[in-house]
């Protein structure tokens, strides 16, 4: 190891970039469903030592300078692992569009990898030599991944914070800290190995204290999620009953363009088919639930199927649909507006009593930033649909429904944003309707999966998750699966999601110990950097 930080220390130019950019590779193992954390604690301090040895420069090149670098090849590496399936979105359409996948691929790494960049080189500015260092480069990284989750619509896929939370027993902290509050804490213990070595005058018991206290951390916090599971009772609810249909529409890529009948056919089949002798079918079924995409045309085309809809509910039962929705046009000469991407309640007189429209979209995905300027060399966004989606109010996303507890309803991305759901209070459990057809066969929706897993954590908050080819589970209140279907099978799951905890530390405090805990690291490394600077003028 003292070869390895002294040669890194000493690297430059390409070779530094290259270093850093295959350390960065390695860190992204350690995101969903790999967790690999001793990635992280190797790589780590490959960073740390790299900012040890970059040249100082003067003036504004100085943060767009060496250090600058290092932090985009990291976080270029990072990213090329972390989001290497969004290519398989590419395969749909196939033909010369997967020629566009490595470029793009490539590119969107790039774009997320500026925020490292600026971090990095933020963080050099009141650099020094001791453990101070490692404190402010964490906190400047903490404040670059919630820059990511939010700015420019925000695309907090794999924060670094998921590798804390491979076990059901690490995920607990999520719910005093959250994932970005995991975020600061999981580089910060990583690079505590930077301080080990090269060797110096320090005995091994000094260099090794930290990476021992960072040990004691991640017991500490296994001891804090076993405690947490073993000592929480969660309770079944009595008053709603789901079933989860996971039908595999891959027609949701040929939008207006399907054979409503038949697919209708199929939706309503496995919404009635007996799971076993002693299954009553729909009968004491209070909410029937298609995930997202499962209608991809509009119920105008095909007005037929909310009389088949309601000759199939029963009279307590209501069907969630993930269905397009028409904007209201009073005005026909106005500039027509694109379609939300909806969830639609239909009761069992075929009526449509209830809607709940995406808000936050996908850029690039369902939405085409700049799509003028793209239109015209042929770039669309992935998701079809009539030019584009309009984005729904967040505020609407608890969904009222005759005499039955409220649910907070997630479309898809919608369930990444930790902090950012909506009003919360309100809802008596997460339900989450997704689809990641567009992924199969890669990591993306398992990944997808196990970022929703911690909403339920964080808000102390069941999550029902009914997605069309996988993966549709339930989770308690602690984010554990009770209930599952087989990816890629196409079935329906019966389930009841638990009363909710009591209000969670994170739910009550949201980002403040995060802001709190970065303000003081910026301001310990700023203390350390100018004693450092006071000694060597004494010097």
């Amino acid at each position: 190891m003292t070869w390895l930080a002294e040669t890194t220390m000493l690297s430059h130019g390409w070779r530094r970039f290259l270093l850093l950019l295959v350390a960065g590779a390695i860190a992204g193992l350690s995101v969903p469903p790999f967790f690999i954390l001793p990635a992280l604690f190797v790589t780590m301090p490959i960073w740390v030592w790299a900012l040890d040895g970059a040249e100082i420069r003067r003036g504004w090149r100085r943060l767009f300078g060496p250090a600058f670098t290092i932090g985009f090849a990291f976080g270029w590496g990072y990213f090329l692992v972390a989001f290497h399936w969004l290519g398989a979105a590419f395969f749909v359409d196939g033909g010369w569009v997967l020629a566009a996948m490595p470029p793009a691929i490539m590119a969107l790494a790039a774009l997320i990898a500026l925020f490292w960049g600026l971090a990095s080189a933020l963080a050099h500015l009141t650099w020094s030599h001791g453990p101070a260092r490692i404190v402010g480069l964490a906190s400047w990284l903490a404040v670059a991944e919630f820059a990511r989750g939010h700015l420019f619509s925000g695309f907090p896929f794999d924060l670094l914070g998921y590798s804390l939370t491979g076990t059901d027993e690490m995920m607990q902290l999520a719910s005093v800290i959250g994932v970005y509050g995991l975020t600061f804490l999981a580089p910060l213990l990583a690079m505590t190995v930077a301080l080990i070595w090269p060797a110096d005058e320090r005995s091994w018991s000094t260099r090794l204290a930290p990476f021992f206290l960072a040990l004691a951390v991640i017991a500490g916090q296994l001891g804090y999620g076993w405690n947490r599971l073993s000592g929480t009772t969660s309770t079944e609810r009595t008053d709603v009953a789901l079933r989860l249909v996971q039908p595999l529409v891959y027609e949701h890529s040929s939008f207006g363009n399907v054979d409503p009948v038949a697919l209708v056919d199929r939706l309503l089949m496995l919404s009635d088919m007996r799971m076993d002798p002693a299954d009553q079918g729909l009968a004491d079924i209070t909410e029937l639930v298609w995930p997202e995409s499962s209608l991809p045309f509009f119920l105008s085309t095909y007005p037929e199927a909310l009389a088949r809809i309601a000759r199939l509910l029963p009279d307590q039962a209501v069907l969630l649909a993930g269905a397009p929705r028409q904007p209201f046009q009073p005005n026909t000469d106005a500039t027509r507006q694109a379609p939300y991407n909806s969830v639609l309640a239909i009761d069992s007189d075929g009526e449509i009593i209830a809607s709940y429209d995406k808000a936050h979209l996908v850029p690039f995905g369902e939405y085409l930033p700049f799509g003028e300027i793209f239109a015209r060399f042929g770039i669309k966004q992935f998701v079809p649909g009539a030019d584009g989606w309009s984005a729904g109010e967040a505020s609407r996303r608890v969904l009222s429904l005759p005499n039955l507890p409220p649910p907070l309803l997630l479309i898809c991305y919608e369930v990444l944003f930790s902090g950012d759901l909506g009003a919360v209070t309100s809802a008596q459990y997460l339900l989450n309707v997704t689809n990641d057809a567009w992924f199969d066969g890669s990591i993306g929706p398992a990944q997808h999966a196990h970022h929703a897993r911690l909403r339920a954590v964080e808000e102390g908050m069941s999550l029902i998750r009914a997605a069309n080819t996988g993966l549709t589970f339930a989770t308690d209140p602690l984010g554990r699966i009770t209930a599952q279907l087989v990816p890629r099978q196409m079935a329906a799951l019966d389930v009841r999601p638990a009363q909710r905890l009591p209000t969670t530390v994170f739910a009550q405090l949201r980002h403040w110990p995060l802001l709190i805990a970065i303000v003081a690291g910026l301001l310990i490394s700023l203390v350390s950097s100018r004693s450092a600077r006071s000694r060597r003028r004494i010097r």
